[in-house]
């Protein structure tokens, strides 16, 4: 034989990769990564299959057992996978979906009018990727089973049948011979199902691949909004529960009920309360359940505590247990994500249309050819505006996740910028809107401005950019969405709807008020750095700015009052520090909108001399200033000035608080006058405790002191090296840092105490009244 010359390249270079081979080589191309990213993928592609039964009316209940062994087990009550012989292949339905890529009962209408795994690529790709999966399918009142090793079907060899390992002896079926499923127990006839329980391989992915389970916890929750009535239970074998619970709340009827197969047990609940005549054939069948239950293997993994997803409550010692049921939909899943104050309620629209799609139709000879049908499409939308400027938009088709969005979310934003923008025209001198300035234009960021939307559609065989389904790319649907959108928001935002004349009006104000907010972060930015700002004479002319060249050490100090602005501009080391002063207390920003907030002198001079913008559009690194100190008088009309500038920080300039740039200044109350030898010599107290506590100390050291002692009622009333020393010098002063470390929560406080509602407020004064403690206040 000839010898092969160095780089030749003909028909022995090319190798061919069959079956799931290509898949094990090229994994990034169905997966996405090898990483934390590609593991989850792979449980969500077991996840959707058991949705997608729900979503054919067949599954009431879905639980996902996390094994202490690190394998993932996904049981549902759905139909189970077909067990019988496929003609073509010769090979059992569960063979075929779990070895062959682009298999399955999705490719046509007959089976799933709306599904999120439409490629047939999923359930074989985890198996492929998976070092062991073993399935059980409850069909024909007989379970079945059949396991693999990185793709391939075969029978292992465990020491302990209880503990299935992918190390146990492994012996591959041989090839081009059908695999019969082993039949390892019987089920009442009634009961269909499937469980697929598969151990990540790890010589796919790297080791950096970590399981997430808050993304599991959120994705489940997710799920079981966008699919009403379904059943999501989540047990964590890894992690054992050891809070201290009340034992007493759980009856012993609970405990008995979550000792037992999860997915009986829902079955049980669902046809008691659908269909009650169901329960005499279940009695009927008590002989075969307990056969069954007899039978380890028959059941899925016993759950030993009930936990509600919204008690947080579990017995001590126990796995952990989470379950996830909503029957409100979307409109649940939007108040959910909903933070802050609501500008509107939910806003529900909704509606059906059809398109004709061409597609690839496989004959009765397996051969494909074109066709032309009509898909039908629904959609379901669920919106609504708060007060933050945050976008919350999640989109799905057939509950599959889109985060990169697609044709439907296309088609909505274009609905609804379409109507708010006519209805801003329409009422513009109401709005206050110069329609004769080209600048003042609503854009859609305006409009997503705290928005907090759900749009999903429904439709069969959608096209996807990609195996992994970020992206809608079914181009029909864009205008149909658009169409229902337009016409159902059309009477939301006017008003035209009974009930929604006051919140249209309060949202196109929000909108409104978004769009002078983004003109003026424009004017805002063109005076943010030091040097343009010192030569522009748009700068409020009270700001007394520190010296140019010091932006990593420079301090801007709020000043309460102009009697002690004369005091700080004697006390402050003009090199890098800058005084602002404010008259008394500025606008309450919680309750006012954004365009009030805007045309207010004093709260539009502030962000205006930060020189960062606000809201949406602030950027953190064009601050003037390295610290933000807000300098009041000791007393509660002080506390409340700081109150209502920590509200325009948190509200507009959110990440200065967050960054830890905010400070407040902690003037004395006090000051003690020392005589005798140390006459001269001055302590200063910033509370009437620390006052008798020093008074106490200097009467049992015996240092005498002036009895007149001096109590400041303001900054006023302090020399300038009195304030220096105190207050404003950085060897001398004392700040408080105000930090964001729970930004959700702190949000709440805010909402609480300067909102609109004063009946939670006044609730909350009167529940915390006996709850005093000095020393979290200044006096």
């Amino acid at each position: 034989m000839a010898k092969k010359e160095p780089g030749s390249y003909g028909a022995g270079s090319l190798t061919v990769l069959e079956g799931l081979d290509a898949v094990r080589k090229r994994p990034g191309m169905y997966i996405g990564t090898t990483d934390s990213q590609g593991l989850m993928h792979c449980l969500w592609e077991i996840i959707d299959n058991s949705v997608d039964e729900a979503l054919a009316g067949a599954c009431t209940h879905i639980v996902v057992t996390l094994h202490e062994d690190g394998s993932i087990e996904v049981a549902d009550n759905g139909r189970g996978i077909p067990v019988d012989v496929e003609p073509k292949t010769k090979l059992t339905g569960v063979e075929v979906v779990l070895t062959k890529l682009h298999a399955g009962a999705k490719f046509g209408n007959s089976s799933y009018n709306a599904a999120g795994g439409l490629h047939g690529v999923g359930s074989s790709v985890v198996n492929a990727l998976s070092s062991r999966m073993d399935v059980e399918v409850d069909r024909n009142g007989h379970t079945y089973h059949m396991a693999f090793h990185q793709g391939h079907p075969g029978v292992y060899t465990d020491e302990d049948p209880q503990r299935p390992s992918p190390d146990s002896p492994f012996k591959k079926t041989r090839k081009n011979r059908p695999t019969e499923l082993e039949i390892i127990g019987k089920v009442p006839p009634k009961r269909t199902g499937t469980r697929i329980r598969y151990w990540a391989d790890p010589e796919i992915f790297n080791d950096t691949a970590k399981f997430d389970y808050e993304q599991l916890i959120d994705r489940v929750r997710q799920t079981s909004f966008l699919v009403p009535g379904l059943k999501i239970t989540v047990i964590d074998e890894r992690i054992r529960e050891t809070g201290d619970v009340d034992t007493d709340v759980f009856e012993e009827t609970d405990v008995k009920q979550a000792q037992s197969d999860p997915v009986e047990r829902i079955e049980a609940e669902t046809e008691a309360s659908e269909n009650p005549a169901k329960i005499g054939l279940e009695r009927a069948n008590a002989e075969d359940a307990q056969e069954q239950a007899q039978d380890p293997q028959q059941a899925v993994a016993a759950i030993p505590v009930v936990q509600s997803a919204d008690s947080g409550a579990s017995v001590p010692g126990h796995r952990r247990v989470e379950e996830f049921c909503h029957t409100g939909g979307i409109v649940d899943f939007v108040d959910f994500l909903s933070h802050g104050e609501a500008v509107s309620t939910v806003w529900r629209i909704s509606g059906q249309g059809t398109y004709h799609e061409e597609t690839q139709a496989v004959d009765a000879n397996g051969d494909l050819h074109a066709q032309k049908i009509v898909r039908t499409c629904d959609v379901d939308i669920a919106m609504r505006w708060t007060n933050g400027y945050d976008t919350v938009l999640k989109s799905f088709v057939n509950v599959v996740a889109t985060p990169g969005g697609g044709m439907h979310v296309d088609g909505f934003l274009q609905g609804i910028t379409k109507q708010i923008r006519k209805t801003v025209e329409d009422n513009a001198r109401k709005l206050k809107v110069n329609l004769k300035d080209p600048k003042m234009k609503i854009e859609r960021d305006d409009i997503l401005a705290g928005l907090v939307a759900v749009v999903t559609v429904r439709i069969a065989e959608p096209q996807f950019q990609g195996q992994t389904k970020d992206v809608l790319g079914t181009a029909p649907v864009k205008p149909l969405v658009t169409r229902i959108t337009d016409k159902q928001f059309a009477e939301l935002i006017t008003g035209a709807k009974r009930g929604y004349k006051e919140q249209s009006a309060r949202v196109l104000e929000k909108i409104v008020g978004e769009m002078h907010a983004r003109i003026q972060a424009r004017k805002t930015k063109e005076v943010t750095r030091r040097k343009n700002a010192l030569e522009s004479a748009s700068m409020p002319s009270k700001l007394s700015d520190c010296q140019p060249g010091n932006d990593d050490i420079a301090e801007l100090f709020i000043v309460e009052g102009d009697s002690a602005l004369g005091t700080a501009k004697a006390a402050r080391n003009s090199a890098f520090q800058a005084l602002l002063p404010i008259r008394g207390k500025i606008l309450n920003v919680q309750k006012a909108s954004l365009s009030q907030m805007l045309s207010n002198k004093e709260c539009a001079s502030i962000i205006q001399v930060i020189g960062a913008g606000s809201g949406a559009s602030f950027d953190i690194e064009s601050a003037r200033y390295n610290k933000i100190v807000m300098m009041t008088d000791a007393d509660v009309d002080g506390a409340h000035i700081r109150t209502l500038l920590l509200t325009l920080f948190y509200r507009y300039m959110r990440p200065l608080v967050e960054a830890g740039h905010v400070y407040a200044a902690v003037p004395p109350l006090h000051r003690i006058a020392l005589a005798g030898a140390r006459k001269g010599e001055y302590i200063y107290t910033y509370s009437d405790d620390e006052l008798a506590g020093r008074l106490a100390q200097l009467d049992a050291e015996h240092i005498p002191y002036a009895d007149d002692i001096q109590r400041y009622k303001g900054l006023g009333e302090m020399d300038a090296n009195q304030l220096a020393d105190t207050t404003m010098d950085p060897r001398t002063r004392l700040l408080r840092r105000i930090r964001m470390e729970d930004a959700e929560q702190a949000n709440d406080i805010f909402s609480l105490l300067m909102g609109d509602e004063v009946p939670p407020r006044r609730q909350f004064i009167v529940d915390n009244a006996e709850d005093f403690d000095r020393s979290k206040i200044d006096t």
